[in-house]
């Protein structure tokens, strides 16, 4: 992991064509903006996390009569 420290209005690039700017710092807050084509994707982390563990909530939850159904529908 690269580490940096940047100032407010300070900014950092990534790949030429990925802008990574401090817009404010207050109260322990650091705000981002971020400038990026519209083909890349930026989620926050805690937003995948959620997704992630409904998706894992949701695997385990089975119901075994649907389950049935689809065998037997299979089977023919």
């Amino acid at each position: 992991m690269l580490v940096l420290a940047r100032k407010l209005d300070e900014s950092i690039v990534i790949n030429d064509n990925i802008t990574v700017k401090i817009i404010s710092v207050e109260k322990g807050v650091v705000k981002l903006g971020i400038d990026a084509p519209r083909e890349i994707s930026i989620i926050r982390n805690e937003l995948l996390e959620d997704v992630k563990d409904a998706n894992i909530a949701a695997s385990k939850a089975t119901d075994t009569s649907a389950l049935s159904a689809l065998s037997s529908i299979l089977k023919k």
